[in-house]
């Protein structure tokens, strides 16, 4: 990557705030309101630091891992593997493919780290750290090499995509249950919290798995080194995309537990990538709840679904989209003169991301 650093600003910024909230005032005089659309057109005019945000080519990114805690008896009773998965949107077998190609979003599946080889296609991306992490049960799910790898790789993704929208979403057997570590420790969170089932035998079961993985690594509290102890390298590969979508401003979509641990992560690192984040859900998992209220967030839609993470955002995008032609596209007579001051009302202070550790970065 070309550029040796990169900056993550807060999007607080109180004038343009006030002049968003004006244009919005001045438009409902005449067209009503419109309700929670209208700050969430806010948000994205501060994303962009603009009067008239607009969104264009939005990533849908699957990033995909296969987890050593599975072989403690978490893989679903019918066999069925996270290559089996990853073909089936590849193929157009699933909702979420459907949905993707109607609203209009380029999706692309990232093997991060599968367990099986996968044959080439067009929107496939390898990317693979090793073929699954290790149990988090008994040694470290991924060395700090590989953690520190996966970030980099997400990274390099992130900087090369067109548009200025990145949708994240994960895609693995067992990644719930990673996630859920990952959550539990940097947010001091009950795991059994984030965890569900109605089986109360499965569910003894899965807490003695995770409540080991806790035990083993019981001292470890550093982000980069909670999420190598219990991540997923499609979480892993998710932080460092996260990362230089906030540096480049970009609004990040964040659907499911993984992409919710990853943004945990990201956060530890540089507190600012939040402020460019909008929640979306693709199931009821009660687990997701607690999660996304770590975030002080709830999902843009709830549909009750039960779905494959990465449907809700399909379903979420036209909402998103039409908030940002609330301000951009929506015509009037007149617009409030507005320049982005550089004295005390401009924005907040940027944070360095530590390249030194990972690298990358955005292009100037």
């Amino acid at each position: 990557m070309t550029v040796q650093r990169s900056l993550i600003a807060p999007t607080a910024h109180p004038r343009l705030e006030e002049a968003l909230q004006q244009k919005l005032q001045r438009r409902s005089r005449t067209a009503g309101s419109l309700g929670e659309l209208e700050p969430l057109a806010i948000r994205l005019g501060l994303i962009q630091n603009s009067l008239k945000p607009q969104l264009r080519s939005p990533q849908l990114i699957l990033f995909c891992g296969d987890h050593g805690l599975v072989v403690d008896g978490l893989s679903p009773r019918g066999g069925e593997t996270t290559a089996d998965v990853v073909n089936e949107v590849l193929q157009g077998r699933l909702p979420l493919s459907v949905f993707a190609f109607q609203q209009g979003l380029n999706l692309t599946l990232v093997d991060a780290g599968l367990s099986q080889s996968m044959n080439p296609h067009p929107s496939l991306l390898p990317r693979k750290i090793a073929h699954g992490t290790r149990n988090a049960r008994t040694s470290g799910a991924m060395t700090l090499d590989q953690a520190h790898a996966a970030i980099r790789a997400g990274m390099e993704i992130s900087d090369n995509l067109t548009g200025n929208v990145l949708a994240c979403a994960g895609v693995g057997i067992g990644s719930h249950e990673s996630a859920a570590l990952v959550i539990s420790r940097l947010a001091e969170v009950p795991v059994r919290e984030l965890v569900q089932t109605e089986n109360q035998e499965l569910l003894a079961q899965l807490m003695v798995v995770l409540q080991g993985a806790q035990g083993r690594h019981r001292d470890v509290i550093d982000p980069v080194e909670v999420l190598a102890a219990f991540g997923g390298f499609e979480i892993a590969t998710m932080v460092g995309a996260m990362l230089v979508a906030a540096s480049k401003r970009h609004l990040i979509m964040v659907d499911g537990m993984s992409a919710c641990a990853a943004l945990l992560v990201a956060a530890r690192i540089a507190p600012p990538v939040t402020d460019y984040c909008v929640f979306c859900r693709s199931s009821s998992h009660v687990g997701l709840d607690r999660a996304m209220a770590v975030f002080r967030a709830t999902a843009l839609l709830e549909l009750g679904m039960e779905s494959i993470d990465g449907t809700g955002v399909c379903l979420a995008w036209p909402l998103v989209n039409s908030a940002a032609a609330l301000l951009s596209q929506v015509a009037e007579g007149e617009d409030s003169a507005f320049s982005v001051p550089s004295g005390p009302d401009a924005p907040g202070p940027s944070v360095e991301l530590p390249t030194a550790q990972f690298g990358g970065g955005r292009r100037n």
